[in-house]
């Protein structure tokens, strides 16, 4: 039995929908019931538990042969780097009482590093954690998701400006389709590894924000440019556009280490995979989406 958790969000009904091709049993283990329906249409079972109740995450896991762990990341939290922290010690809790024979969880490009990458250092936490499990263990380190440019290109196609954190605009970065991550995690579980792997994902090629603008403006037919948020701007943005202060914080932290060149591949470790989708494609989907729901009230 595999075990998927967080089988809700993008890259968990992708490796779902993988496994499912392959006729591979799978538990999904989600926080929200009204998902059940239709994982059960692709023949999951399905387990309410919140990744916060050791308790539950235990039922859920038992009898698991390899368990897809996510550590998903609380952008309204009081204290975001604390609950993560909960979540974390909950997945060790559940892990720990019955010892799947594989596990691999979902990580961050820079997961290596031990101070001063914000959000990143919750899967610092999380990867040493679970090498401390008696199990054969998959690092999937992901480069930042194309999805997240959900948040700002409504504003940009409004204006015409993208705002972006990545400093100098013109700089490329990995980047990768969520659902490309879920994909390759489920080939990796379908050849698991002896011990210890560290497998990086990112798209088919690195983008810059300039790119991002370019390709946003030749899909809707406007120019759109890009051009650099002052630091500064930085807080009072993230929390204006929803996220609460301390997660803020974090996004802060982490993209001074991005701009400053410190998250990466770790080149020496592992081997890279890269995902299918491009630049193009992913925003495409983004905007066909934002369309369908119509505007906000």
């Amino acid at each position: 039995m595999f075990v998927v958790l967080g089988a809700a969000g993008k890259i968990g009904r992708s490796t779902i929908g993988a496994l499912r091709k392959q006729d591979v049993p799978v538990r999904a283990v989600i926080r929200d019931p009204s998902s059940a329906d239709a994982l059960r249409a692709l023949g999951c079972e399905v387990e309410i538990a919140d990744l916060r109740d050791a308790p539950a995450l235990a039922r859920a896991t038992k009898g698991a042969t390899a368990v897809q762990v996510i550590c998903p990341v609380a952008i309204r939290a009081d204290d975001a780097s604390q609950e993560m922290q909960s979540t974390i010690r909950s997945i060790m809790d559940a892990l720990d009482e019955f010892r799947p024979q594989t596990i691999l969880a979902i990580s961050d490009y820079g997961a290596e590093i031990s101070a001063g990458t914000g959000i990143t250092l919750t899967f610092h936490h999380l990867e040493a954690q679970l090498k401390t499990l008696p199990a054969a263990l998959t690092l999937l380190r992901s480069a930042e998701h194309m999805q997240n440019w959900a948040r700002v290109i409504g504003r940009a196609l409004e204006t015409g400006v993208l705002s972006s954190l990545h400093h100098p605009v013109s700089k490329a970065f990995p980047t990768v389709s969520a659902g490309d991550v879920g994909l390759i995690a489920a080939d990796l579980l379908l050849s698991p590894a002896d011990g210890l792997r560290v497998v990086h994902a990112e798209g088919p090629r690195r983008y810059s924000a300039i790119d991002v603008a370019r390709t946003l403006g030749e899909i809707v037919g406007r120019e759109v440019v890009a051009r650099e948020l002052p630091r500064q701007d930085w807080m009072p943005a993230l929390v204006a556009g929803g996220i609460g202060e301390t997660y803020a914080r974090l996004v802060v932290e982490l993209f001074d280490a991005h701009n400053a060149g410190r998250i990466d591949a770790q080149r020496d470790v592992g081997e890279i995979r890269f995902g299918r989708t491009d630049l193009r494609a992913a925003l495409s989907a983004l905007l066909a989406t934002a369309r369908q729901a119509g505007p906000r009230a």
